[in-house]
């Protein structure tokens, strides 16, 4: 039985009580039962696919479970399932692909990178109390391939999941690019890899990941890559570095700086000057453009400052330096002409290309000797070029088949499909390739026929196909 929400705010079901004793929580997960866990399958979620949360150790005598989108507020409920009843109430967020099944299991069907974000499974038993809130997080992945060849190795990279993070709040630091046939990977609190700084590694043959002596009980690991950091404090501010380890004993390091918002602690003491940041502008550049690392709240008695390319500062990744005794500012080793200082702390990026991607470092020392370190990502791709795309046939019968591929001659492009310069939307007779780069329709009719494009497309840019027309005749 399947009850909306907007019957349920009516007043004429036993559950509405239940809902509003879940409409008054907080937006903060609650410490999760050790027993009850969730994990999804397939691990590598594609768009387009489908994706089971899968709930184990469910506790017993239960009231009703509970999903939700992001945060546990009612306006992100997907559905409530109720044990005693069997009866699932659909949320504000329910799309129509959600299921709820008695064992608390979530299936969601056909999904998008709209789908990406955290899912909590939340357990409630009588009268109203929450047992348990557990986050799981799905990332769901658009292309990695190019049709006809695979895309060349990449290294993995760290993204911040939302992209700052307050005291108090929970991040996940996602990971992108993961080497195949991997058999562990490593998490560490700084830069330096050994055993005193590893919060935790998982091994890929075991499904099963290890805490480390750095673990504060606050991180969650996941067969993925990622970690999560819940209840951040000031103290999580500083690098942290995945290690990964394949079959071949090959070894790749992945860094990531967590800058942690402490503007509104209650415990920051008022006095205390604002923190040394810097803002990449724009966030994400194409090839040949400008990124200005804009930085704010320099020193008030600034002696001097200076850039480095990379996390080490040393002479050999200096880029530039200024002296506020001399008021000059010298090209470092690392000056590739391209690089413009100025006396606000501020440097400008001219004709950027991918290899200008990373992490950027800024040191300031003050009339006390006091040194402040910021780091700051820069992200820079290649514009799109137009794909070519390439039908099995382009006129077939009814009930027949047709498989259209898609071709893009650069890498760090997804692709999406277009049908008479829309969007296409997937029937279940539609099938993609793990990297979208293949549409296969099966039994096709008559409303199939029209134009279809391919369009590759990155964070700066998008490009479409030339028009591929399908005609579909009657038997």
């Amino acid at each position: 039985m399947e009850v909306s929400s907007e019957h349920l705010d009516k007043g004429c079901n036993p559950w509405k009580r239940l809902l509003l004793t879940a409409s008054l929580l907080t937006c903060c997960l609650l410490p999760t039962i050790a027993q009850v866990t969730v994990e999804y399958s397939p691990s590598h979620v594609v768009e387009g696919e489908n994706v089971l949360l899968r709930v184990e150790n469910l506790p017993e005598n239960l009231l009703a479970i509970v999903w939700f989108k992001g945060v546990t507020d009612t306006r992100h409920g997907i559905a409530l399932y109720s044990m005693a009843y069997d009866l699932l109430v659909t949320g504000h967020v329910h799309s129509g692909r959600e299921t709820v099944y008695r064992n608390g299991s979530l299936w969601i069907e056909n999904v998008t990178q709209e789908d990406t974000g955290f899912y909590i499974l939340q357990t409630i038993r009588e009268p109203g109390e929450i047992v348990s809130n557990v986050p799981v997080y799905i990332q769901v992945h658009s292309s990695r391939y190019i049709c006809g060849r695979p895309s060349p190795p990449v290294q993995p990279t760290v993204e911040s999941v939302p992209p700052s993070v307050a005291e108090g709040g929970s991040i996940l630091l996602l990971v992108h690019n993961l080497p195949e046939h991997l058999q562990s990977f490593f998490w560490y609190k700084g830069l330096i890899v050994f055993n005193k700084v590893e919060i935790a590694r998982y091994r890929t043959a075991k499904n099963s990941s290890e805490l480390g002596p750095a673990h504060s009980g606050r991180e969650t690991v996941f067969s993925n890559g990622s970690l999560l950091l819940q209840n951040v404090t000031w103290k999580d501010t500083g690098f942290y570095t995945l290690r990964t380890l394949n079959t071949h004993k090959k070894t790749e390091l992945a860094h990531f700086y967590l800058q942690v918002d402490t503007s509104l602690s209650l415990c920051r003491d008022p006095l205390t000057s604002a923190q040394l940041t810097i803002e990449p502008v724009p966030g994400h550049a194409a090839e040949g453009e400008s990124v200005l690392l804009q930085v704010r709240n320099l020193p008030e008695d600034l002696q001097t400052f200076s850039w480095y390319k990379g996390v080490y500062s040393t002479e050999a990744f200096k880029i530039a330096e200024y002296s506020v005794a001399t008021k000059s500012i010298s090209s470092g080793r690392a000056h590739s002409r391209r690089e413009t200082g100025y006396t606000n702390g501020s440097v400008l990026l001219q004709d950027v290309t991918e290899k200008d991607s990373g992490l950027y470092t800024l040191i300031t020392t003050d009339s006390n000797f006091k040194i402040e370190t910021a780091h700051v990502q820069v992200n820079v791709h290649k514009l799109a070029t137009q794909p070519f795309m390439r039908a099995t046939a382009s006129s077939i019968r009814v009930q027949s088949s047709v498989v259209f591929t898609c071709f893009s001659d650069i890498t760090g492009v997804s692709i999406r499909w277009l049908f008479n310069n829309h969007s296409l939307q997937l029937t279940e007779r539609m099938t993609l390739s793990p990297s979208k780069c293949q549409l296969r329709i099966h039994a096709v009719r008559e409303e199939d026929a029209g134009a279809y494009q391919c369009e590759a497309f990155n964070p700066v840019s998008s490009k479409p196909s030339l028009p591929v027309s399908l005609v579909v005749t009657k038997e």
